[in-house]
C-alpha cells in the first residue's frame, strides 16, 4: 500500500510506502546494516521490473510509487535505499511475531525438505498439529478447523457452512467493517472498498455497529451505546425476519475500519440474541486474532464463543498464505454425514502449516501474548493517552495489546476527520511522510494511525515509534481550527 497522493481519492488502508518523504532525520541513525551497490542496484531493478509487470491491489496503477523493501528482521524493514524503517505496521497487521524468525524459517525449510505440498484430501502431519495447536487455544468448543488461503475464503466459507447448516440465506454484516476482497467477502464488508463490486445480490443485509466515538444511536455513555446498538441489531432481525436468517459476521475488534473494541456488554448481547433466534455467529478474527489483542482471541476479553471463527495473518504471522474456519461441535455434525460443497487445492498447504506451528510454538515459549497485552497496558496506552493531552488533532485514542487506533480530527467540538470518511486527505499524507521520515513506517487509514508493531517488538523500539508519532502529530495540530 502506499501514502497517497494529495490528488487521490481512494477508499482502502493506507500503509506509508510511497518513496516520498523518506529522508531519514539525522539523530535518528538506527541502520546497523549495510547495502552492497549490487544488492542496491539489484532493487532498483526489482521496482523497474514491478512497474512494468505488477499489477497492484487498490490501486490506481499509474500515479502508485511503491517502496522496494531490501530485506526485513524482527520489527524492522529495509528500503530500496537502505533505509531503516521500524514496522509499526506490522505489514497488513499480520507480522504478530515480526520479520525472519529464525524458528518460523527454519520450520519452513524443513518442511520443504520433507514434504512441500499435497493435495488436501491427504493427511499430512504439519496439518495435523497446527489443527491441535489452533484447537487448543480456541475458545468453547471450536474443536475442528477447516484451512483456507486467508481470510477473505475463510469468511467466504464460513458463511457457506452457515448458509448449509440453517438452511437460510441472509447475512448480517456491519457497517464500518472489512471482511475480505473477494465477491462474498467485499459485499459483506461494510466499508467503501466495497461500493465498487457491491451489486446487492448476495444477501447481505448491514447494521450500524457500536461504535461510541461517532455513536449512531446519539449515545452519550457506554452504557447508552450498549443498549442502543443491541435494539437497534434485535429490530433489524426483526424487520428481516429471524427465520430468514443464516448469519451474523462480526469482527470482535474491527481493524481497518478503525480499531473500536465493543462497548461493555455489547458482545454478549449480540450472542444472545443470535442465540434467541437460531442465527450461526461468526467472528471475523482474520486482524485481532493470534494476540494481537493481548489475548488468543478478541473473543476472550469478554468471555463469548461464536459458532464459527475464521482466522488468517497472525496464525503463522503471514510467513506463508493460511487462514481457516474453526468450527463448533454443532455445525461440524451438519457435516459428518453429509458431503461439504467446498473445497480448497491448497487447503492445509504443508508449509503453510508448517509455520502455523512454528509461530504457535514461539508466541508460547516466548511469551508473546502476555508481552502483547503488557505492551499495550503500560507502554502503548499511556503513551497515547498522554499525547491526546497535548495534541488538539487527536479526537480519540483506542485500543489493547498490540491493537490501537489515534483519530485525528481537525475539531474535537465537531469531530470534523482530518480526511473524510472513504478517501485521504494532504493532511494525512503530511503526517505519514513525516513519520517515514523519523524512520517509521506506519499504517493509515482515513483520518487515522493505527499503532501495531508485533508482539515481541523490544520496548525501546516501540517507544521510538511512539517518539516518532508524537513528534508527526505537531504537523496535524496545524490543521485544528
Amino acid at each position: 500500500m502506499t501514502v497517497m497522493n494529495a490528488n487521490e481519492d481512494v477508499d482502502r488502508e493506507v500503509v506509508g510506502t510511497s518513496d516520498a518523504g523518506t529522508e531519514p532525520v539525522e539523530t535518528q541513525s538506527h541502520d546497523s546494516r549495510t547495502f552492497t551497490a549490487e544488492e542496491l542496484s539489484a532493487g532498483q531493478q526489482a521496482h523497474d521490473l514491478d512497474r512494468a509487470h505488477v499489477f497492484h491491489s487498490w490501486q490506481a496503477q499509474g500515479p502508485f510509487t511503491p517502496m522496494t523493501v531490501l530485506a526485513a528482521e524482527g520489527p524492522y524493514v529495509w528500503d530500496g535505499e537502505g533505509r531503516k524503517l521500524l514496522d509499526m505496521s506490522s505489514q497488513l497487521v499480520n507480522t504478530n511475531i515480526g520479520h525472519q524468525h529464525p524458528k518460523v524459517v527454519a520450520a519452513i525449510q524443513e518442511q520443504a525438505a520433507k514434504l512441500c505440498t499435497i493435495a488436501p484430501q491427504h493427511v499430512n502431519d504439519a496439518r495435523s498439529e497446527a489443527a491441535r495447536l489452533i484447537t487448543e487455544v480456541t475458545p468453547g468448543d471450536l474443536d475442528h478447523v477447516f484451512f483456507t488461503n486467508g481470510g477473505a475464503d475463510a469468511n467466504e466459507h464460513a458463511i457457506r457452512m452457515a448458509r448449509l447448516h440453517t438452511g437460510r440465506t441472509k447475512v448480517l454484516s456491519a457497517y464500518r467493517s472489512y471482511h475480505g476482497g473477494t465477491q462474498l467477502a467485499v459485499n459483506v464488508t461494510g466499508d467503501p472498498r466495497r461500493f465498487a463490486n457491491d451489486y446487492s445480490a448476495e444477501g447481505i443485509v448491514r447494521f450500524m455497529p457500536a461504535y461510541q466515538y461517532r455513536s449512531y444511536f446519539g449515545a452519550t455513555t457506554e452504557a447508552e451505546e450498549t443498549q442502543r446498538a443491541l435494539q437497534h441489531l434485535e429490530d433489524m432481525i426483526t424487520l428481516e425476519g429471524p427465520s430468514n436468517i443464516a448469519a451474523l459476521i462480526l469482527e470482535t475488534v474491527p481493524g481497518t475500519a478503525g480499531i473500536y473494541g465493543p462497548p461493555a456488554g455489547y458482545l454478549e448481547g449480540v450472542r444472545e440474541l443470535t442465540s434467541r433466534h437460531g442465527i450461526v455467529f461468526i467472528a471475523d478474527e482474520v486482524m485481532a486474532g493470534f494476540g494481537r489483542t493481548g489475548a488468543w482471541f478478541a473473543v476472550d476479553h469478554w468471555g463469548v464463543t461464536p459458532d464459527l471463527l475464521t482466522f488468517a495473518k497472525g496464525v503463522n504471522s503471514g510467513y506463508v498464505p493460511l487462514g481457516g474456519v474453526a468450527i463448533s461441535d454443532d455445525i461440524f455434525e451438519t457435516f459428518r454425514d453429509r458431503v461439504y460443497p467446498g473445497g480448497l487445492t491448497y487447503s492445509g498447504h504443508p508449509l503453510a502449516c508448517a509455520a502455523a506451528v512454528a509461530t504457535i510454538t514461539a508466541m508460547r515459549e516466548e511469551g508473546m501474548i502476555g508481552n502483547a497485552e503488557r505492551l499495550g497496558r503500560d507502554i502503548i496506552g499511556p503513551a497515547l493517552h498522554e499525547m491526546a493531552q497535548r495534541h488538539p488533532s487527536i479526537g480519540d485514542i483506542r485500543g489493547m495489546g498490540c491493537f490501537w487506533a489515534v483519530e485525528l480530527v481537525k475539531d474535537r467540538t465537531t469531530s470534523e476527520p482530518m480526511a473524510a470518511y472513504g478517501g485521504s486527505s494532504p493532511e494525512m499524507n503530511r503526517v505519514i511522510a513525516a513519520m517515514k521520515s523519523g524512520g517509521v513506517l506506519p499504517f493509515a487509514n482515513f483520518n487515522r494511525i493505527h499503532v501495531v508493531p508485533p508482539l515481541n517488538t523490544p520496548d525501546d523500539d516501540v517507544c521510538f515509534g511512539l517518539e516518532v508519532l508524537d513528534q508527526a502529530l505537531s504537523i496535524a495540530d496545524g490543521y485544528v481550527n
